[in-house]
C-alpha cells in the first residue's frame, strides 16, 4: 500500500510539476494557451472571412469542404469504431472483467441511484434531445431512410431515430468514462485524458506526448459542446419567439448564449456536489412532467404501440443498420448517422470525464449495464412521446408541421410548433391558450436548464483537463472556460449565419475525426490493465473466503 502511494505522489508530482500557479490560476501553460491561440486564431479568421475585402474562401466554406471531404472518403472510421465500442462494452460487462470495481473492493458509491442517473442524462444529451425530438423523426418518416426497412414508415423513422440516439453513443461514452473512472481510482493517476495512456507511453505522458493528447481532447470537448450550445440556443430564441414575440435571429441567439452562459456561472461556482447534481435532477423532474404532459395530451394509445413496434425493429435490424455504408454518395449518412457518431465522439471526454467523477464504487459490470442501459431506454421512451405525437398532429393539420421543419427546415422551431398544433386538437377550446403557454414555458425553462447544465459541466471538465487532473482549482478558471465554451458557439452561428446548423454539424465531425483513434487507443490500453487488476481483486476475494470458512469452521467446532 505505502509502494502504491508513493507511486501515486511521484506522478502527481510529475504532472503538476508542468502546471504554473503564477497570477492565482493553476494550470498546464501549454496546454491552456495552445487551445486558446487556436479558438482566437479561429475567431478572428471567421471575422475577416465574412468581410467583403477578403480574396479566399470563409470560414464556413472552409469547414464544409472539410466535413464534404470526411464524410466522403473517412465515414467508415466513425461507423467502424462505434460499433467496436459496443461489441468492447458488452465484452467487459459479461466476462470475468465485469466483476472489477471501481476505486477497489471496498469502494463505495458515492451518489444516490437516482442523482447518479440524472446527471448522467443531463450532462449526456438532454440539449440535443429536446432539440431533434421531433425534427428527426419527421424527417425520417417524409424521407425513408436507406438503413432500415419495414412495411410502416414510422416505424423505420423512429427505429432510424434510436439508432442515433441509443446503445452507439452511450458505449462510447462508457469506454472512455471507464478507461478515466479506472485509471483514476484504481491505479490512483490524476483524472486526466493523459492518464489512460500511461500504460503505453509510460513517463512520456507527462511531457509533450500528453499535452497533445489532453489538447485533442479540450479541442473535441469544446466544438462537441459548442454544437449542443448553438442548437440549445436556437431553440430557446424559437421558445421567446412563441412566447413574447422575440425575434429569430443571429444576433439575439448570441446575446442569449452570453446572458445565459453568465447565468451558468452561478452553478460553476457552486460544483458538482451542489450546482450541478441540483440542476440535473430538477432537469429530470421537469423533462418528466413534460413528457407525461404530452403523453396524456396526445394520441396516448398510439405512442405506446409505436414504441413497441419500433423497438422491435431497432433490435432485430441493429446489425445491418450499425454497419451500413453509404456507396460514394453519402449524403444521407454524412447528415444524419456520421454527424451523429462524429458529435457523441467529440462529447466523449467532456461526458467521460463528467461521468467518471460521480461513478466511484460502481463494479464494471453495474456500471456499464447502467450507462448503456437507462439512458437508452429513457431516450427511447422520449423519442417516442414526442415523436409519436409529431406523426398524428402532423396527420391532423394536413402535413404542415413536416413542411415547417422538414420542408423549410426549421428545426429549432419544431417542439414549439408541435405543442401549438397538438392544442389546436383539443376539444377543451376554453383552456387551449392555457394549455399551450404553459407547455411551450416548460419546455423553454427545460432548455435553459440544459444549457447551463451542459456548460457548467464542460466548464468543470475542460478545467480539469487543463489543470492536469486538478479538481480544487480557482474559481476564476472554470468561469473563463465556460466563457470559451460560449464564444465558439456563438462564432459557429455567426460562421454558419443562415446555414448555422451545417456549420455546427461541419464543426463537430471535423474534431470529431482524430478523438475516434484516440478512444480506438484507449480501448487497448484500458482491457489490457484490467486483467491485471481483476487477478489482483479476485485474489483479495479469495483470500477473504478462505478466511471466513476457515472462521466459521472455527465456530463450529467451539460449538460443538
Amino acid at each position: 500500500m505505502k509502494e502504491e502511494q508513493k507511486l501515486q505522489q511521484n506522478l502527481e508530482e510529475k504532472l503538476y510539476q508542468r502546471n504554473t500557479t503564477r497570477f492565482g490560476i493553476d494550470l498546464n501553460p501549454v496546454v491552456s494557451i495552445v487551445t486558446g491561440v487556436f479558438v482566437l486564431m479561429l475567431t478572428i479568421y471567421a471575422f475577416i472571412s465574412i468581410t467583403s475585402w477578403w480574396p479566399f474562401a470563409t470560414a464556413y466554406e472552409t469547414f464544409d469542404r472539410l466535413q464534404s471531404s470526411i464524410v466522403s472518403n473517412l465515414d467508415w472510421v466513425f461507423i467502424f469504431s462505434a460499433n467496436f465500442f459496443i461489441i468492447l462494452s458488452l465484452y467487459m460487462a459479461f466476462s470475468k472483467l465485469g466483476r472489477v470495481r471501481l476505486g477497489g473492493l471496498k469502494a463505495k458509491p458515492e451518489f444516490s441511484t437516482f442523482a447518479w442517473y440524472s446527471m448522467l442524462i443531463s450532462a449526456g444529451m438532454g440539449i440535443g434531445l429536446m432539440f431533434w425530438a421531433v425534427g428527426e423523426p419527421l424527417s425520417h418518416m417524409a424521407n425513408t431512410p436507406p438503413i432500415y426497412q419495414g412495411d410502416n414508415p414510422a416505424f423505420t423513422a423512429l427505429a432510424t431515430t434510436f439508432l442515433h440516439w441509443g446503445i452507439h453513443p452511450w458505449a462510447i461514452y462508457s469506454i472512455i468514462a471507464l478507461a478515466l473512472s479506472y485509471f483514476a481510482y484504481n491505479k490512483k493517476l490524476p483524472l486526466s485524458i493523459r492518464s489512460i495512456f500511461y500504460p503505453i507511453f509510460k513517463e512520456r505522458v507527462f511531457g509533450v506526448v500528453g499535452d497533445v493528447i489532453d489538447i485533442l481532447a479540450v479541442l473535441a470537448t469544446l466544438f462537441g459542446l459548442a454544437t449542443s450550445l448553438g442548437l440549445g440556443v436556437q431553440q430557446v430564441n424559437s421558445g421567446l419567439n412563441y412566447l413574447i414575440g422575440i425575434p429569430i435571429s443571429t444576433g439575439v441567439q448570441v446575446f442569449l448564449i452570453a446572458a445565459i452562459t453568465l447565468v451558468a456561472t452561478i452553478s460553476i461556482m457552486s460544483g458538482i456536489d451542489k450546482g450541478v447534481k441540483f440542476l440535473s435532477k430538477m432537469n429530470m423532474r421537469i423533462a418528466f412532467i413534460l413528457m407525461v404532459l404530452i403523453f396524456l395530451l396526445g394520441p396516448t394509445a398510439y405512442i405506446i404501440r409505436l414504441f413497441s413496434n419500433s423497438l422491435g425493429l431497432y433490435f432485430s435490424d441493429i446489425i445491418p443498420a450499425s454497419l451500413h455504408l453509404s456507396m460514394g454518395e453519402g449524403s444521407w449518412e454524412g447528415a444524419w448517422t456520421v454527424f451523429y457518431l462524429a458529435w457523441w465522439i467529440s462529447w466523449s471526454p467532456f461526458v467521460g470525464m463528467f461521468i467518471a467523477r460521480v461513478s466511484k464504487g460502481r463494479t464494471i459490470r453495474e456500471f456499464i449495464i447502467a450507462v448503456l442501459v437507462v439512458p437508452s431506454m429513457l431516450s427511447f421512451v422520449w423519442l417516442s412521446v414526442f415523436g409519436g405525437t409529431a406523426f398524428y398532429v402532423d396527420e391532423v393539420v394536413g402535413g404542415d408541421l413536416t413542411n415547417v421543419v422538414v420542408n423549410e427546415g426549421h428545426v429549432e422551431i419544431a417542439f414549439f410548433r408541435l405543442i401549438n398544433d397538438l392544442v389546436g386538437t383539443l376539444s377543451l377550446e376554453f383552456i387551449q391558450g392555457v394549455i399551450a403557454v404553459v407547455l411551450a414555458t416548460v419546455g423553454t425553462v427545460l432548455v435553459i436548464s440544459f444549457f447551463v447544465t451542459s456548460s457548467d459541466s464542460g466548464s468543470i471538465v475542460v478545467n480539469t483537463i487543463t489543470s492536469s487532473g486538478k479538481t480544487n482549482t480557482p474559481r476564476k478558471q472554470r468561469v473563463f472556460w465556460a466563457a470559451v465554451e460560449g464564444l465558439i458557439a456563438a462564432l459557429l452561428l455567426v460562421i454558419g449565419g443562415n446555414e448555422a446548423l451545417n456549420a455546427l454539424q461541419a464543426a463537430v465531425i471535423i474534431t470529431g475525426l482524430p478523438f475516434a483513434l484516440v478512444l480506438a487507443t484507449i480501448s487497448l490500453s484500458l482491457v489490457s490493465s484490467l486483467n491485471s487488476t481483476y487477478r489482483r481483486q479476485k485474489k483479495i476475494r479469495d483470500t477473504k473466503q478462505i478466511v471466513g470458512v476457515i472462521e466459521e469452521k472455527t465456530d463450529i467446532d467451539i460449538q460443538n
